[in-house]
């Protein structure tokens, strides 16, 4: 067998519709068939007829799409791209006011991200937060109790970012600087958790690497 004989010729390739040939879909997820029946709908010189037209076409639409909630806002959606894969320029009785897509995306409000100064970003947010509530605790032992907790914790997060910093010395001397010196204390007043036990806890909290099938 002929190896070209597999593929078409010139002739047999201009009877071919490719897609690639075509122009390209205002909007995709409905397929080629659905743009091809619309772009008939805009063919018909009868404006009843493009009305029956297009309310098939929009069951059809509505067929394709699986939805929950408000029923109207479904169908408001359906007849605006109904309007956006004929450029707006299909002339039909439309139930809803049409917007444009541009115009759709162009009102959407941008959520804005919660912006936090983190003096400290190895720490985290959170920490900090903890941080300050330090001053608020008049009681002594339930005071130190979480300094000895945030201080296990500042040592833990230096031993995921920098194991070769994490030291008693560092954790005391960046919380006195995080509390503007209200909180000063040195390594032999508050016992920490020793290295070898936050790097334990380090590592059993690291994601374990799956081993590759031979």
């Amino acid at each position: 067998m002929n190896i070209n004989e597999s593929f078409p010729s010139d002739n047999e390739r201009s009877l071919i519709d490719y897609n690639t040939d075509r122009p390209p879909l205002i909007l995709p997820e409905y397929g080629r068939s659905i743009q091809s029946m619309v772009d008939h709908c805009m063919t018909l010189t009868d404006r009843s007829d493009r009305n029956r037209c297009a309310q098939t076409i929009i069951q059809i639409m509505s067929n394709m799409r699986s939805h929950s909630g408000d029923e109207t806002e479904f169908q408001k959606k359906l007849w605006n791209h109904l309007a956006a894969m004929s450029c707006y320029e299909l002339d039909i009785d439309y139930p809803y006011e049409i917007e444009k897509l541009s115009d759709l995306k162009s009102n959407r409000s941008r959520i804005s991200y919660p912006q936090k100064n983190i003096s400290k970003r190895h720490y985290g947010a959170i920490l900090e937060e903890l941080v300050k509530k330090l001053s608020e605790i008049e009681d002594k032992s339930e005071r130190e109790a979480l300094i000895k907790m945030i201080g296990n914790q500042m040592k833990r997060s230096l031993g995921r970012w920098n194991k070769d910093v994490m030291t008693d010395e560092k954790v005391f001397d960046d919380l006195a600087r995080m509390t503007d010196g209200a909180v000063s204390y040195l390594p032999s007043e508050i016992k920490l958790m020793s290295d070898n036990e936050i790097l334990t806890e380090v590592q059993q909290m690291r994601p374990s690497k799956k081993k590759k099938k031979k």
